[in-house]
C-alpha cells in the first residue's frame, strides 16, 4: 500500500509541508480579499485557491517530486491544474453548507466581544476543514496521475 512505503510517506510529508505553505498563501489571500477588498467569501475562496495552486505546483515539482522529469513542465502543470480544479469543485460544492454550519456554531460559542469575531472564525474554520479534505484528494490524484512517472 502507498502509505506503508517509506518513500511515499516522505513524499506525503513533503506534499503536506507544501500544502501548509500553500494554506498560508490561501488564508492570506482569502483574508486580504474579504476583509480589506470586501470580496464575498465564496469568491475570495476561489481566488485564494488559484494563488495556492501556482505555488504548490512549483514546490511539488521541484521539491516533493524532483525525480519526475519524463513529462514536460506544461503537461504536468495541466495535469496538476486539472486535479486542482476538481479539488476546487469539491471545495466549492462543500463551502456554503459547511460555512453555514460553522458560522452557526461559531455564533453560538464565541462571544461577540472576543478579539476575533465569530464570523472571522467561522469563515476560517470552513476554509481549514476544506483545505484538509481537498489535500487528500490532491495527494492521491497527483501521485497516481501527475507524478506517476516516479518509482514507489
Amino acid at each position: 500500500m502507498i502509505i506503508s512505503n517509506r518513500k511515499e510517506q516522505k513524499r506525503f510529508v513533503k506534499f503536506g509541508m507544501v500544502g501548509a505553505f500553500g494554506a498560508v498563501i490561501d488564508f492570506g489571500v482569502f483574508n486580504l480579499l474579504i476583509h480589506f477588498i470586501k470580496f464575498k467569501p465564496f469568491h475570495a475562496s476561489i481566488i485564494s485557491f488559484i494563488c495556492a495552486v501556482f505555488s504548490n505546483f512549483l514546490l511539488n515539482r521541484y521539491w516533493t517530486y524532483p525525480d519526475s522529469r519524463t513529462k514536460r513542465f506544461q503537461q504536468q502543470f495541466i495535469q496538476f491544474s486539472v486535479v486542482s480544479l476538481i479539488g476546487l469543485g469539491i471545495r466549492s460544492l462543500l463551502f456554503n453548507p459547511i460555512e453555514k454550519i460553522l458560522l452557526l456554531i461559531a455564533n453560538q460559542i464565541i462571544p461577540a466581544s472576543f478579539v476575533l469575531t465569530p464570523t472571522f472564525i467561522g469563515y476560517n474554520l470552513t476554509l481549514a476543514f476544506l483545505i484538509l479534505v481537498v489535500m487528500f484528494w490532491n495527494f492521491f490524484a497527483n501521485r497516481f496521475w501527475t507524478y506517476n512517472d516516479v518509482s514507489g
